[in-house]
């Protein structure tokens, strides 16, 4: 298996392992977030600390596309490869302070004499976090590696027209949840996450059973021919 096969494998199951731990994390944790009268119900606490883990396991795999890909991305310039490298570890690092958040509150719902306020302050800074992290950060990475996988053709040109369009969707999403236009869980925002939900899948099923496409991303070993003289 070459080098390039192997990053996308690589990179293929991250992606895949991203999916998978975004969804297992937010259905584990989410009764936690939604028990509006400060008591947990019975296991509640430990579904919610077995879905901190699983958004630990989301922050390894976020940084390892990021880390995974740079040397691909390297080729077709320095700087969007060090841009998208470093947009993955600012998302992974905004998720990782919604999963604090969690665990402290976690701690707080099992305090009998825990204020209500802090209780509420915990519960809003995961909502922002996530708002800011898997929407925002998420669609600003989003754009980037579809731009690059376009231009050099490291995919299928559908699958990154998918990422370029649900990249700005996903962000124009979260500021119009920001400004309360309507709820994040909510069937609008579910349908502008669908395409970025899309493109993270279809580009990781390509990545693991294809690899990169031809041309742009290969590096060439073949001596340059001289004509004979």
């Amino acid at each position: 298996m070459s080098p390039d096969r192997r990053t996308a494998v690589a990179a293929g199951s991250l992606f895949l392992l991203t999916e998978v731990a975004a969804i297992a994390g937010a259905v584990l944790y989410r009764p936690l977030l939604g028990a509006a009268d400060g008591h947990l119900a019975q296991g509640a606490d430990t579904r919610a600390l077995l879905g901190a883990l699983c958004e630990v396991v989301l922050v390894v795999a976020v940084a390892g596309t990021g880390a995974a890909l740079f040397p691909v991305l390297r080729r077709r310039g320095e700087g969007l490869a060090l841009g998208y490298a470093f947009g993955r570890l600012l998302e992974a690092a905004v998720i990782s302070i919604g999963i604090v958040a969690v665990l402290a509150l976690v701690t707080l719902r099992q305090d009998a004499g825990a204020t209500q306020g802090a209780d509420a302050a915990l519960v809003a800074v995961h909502e922002w976090t996530f708002l800011l992290g898997p929407n925002i950060a998420l669609g600003l990475n989003t754009v980037l590696l579809a731009y690059a996988a376009y231009r050099a053709r490291l995919v299928p040109r559908f699958i990154a027209v998918l990422g370029l369009i649900g990249g700005p969707l996903i962000c124009a999403s979260a500021v119009a949840v920001m400004f309360g236009a309507y709820d994040q869980l909510s069937p609008a925002g579910a349908a502008a996450a669908l395409p970025v939900f899309a493109w993270e899948l279809s580009l990781a099923v390509r990545l693991i059973i294809k690899g990169f496409g031809p041309g742009p991303v290969a590096v060439t070993t073949e001596p340059p021919h001289h004509p004979a003289t």
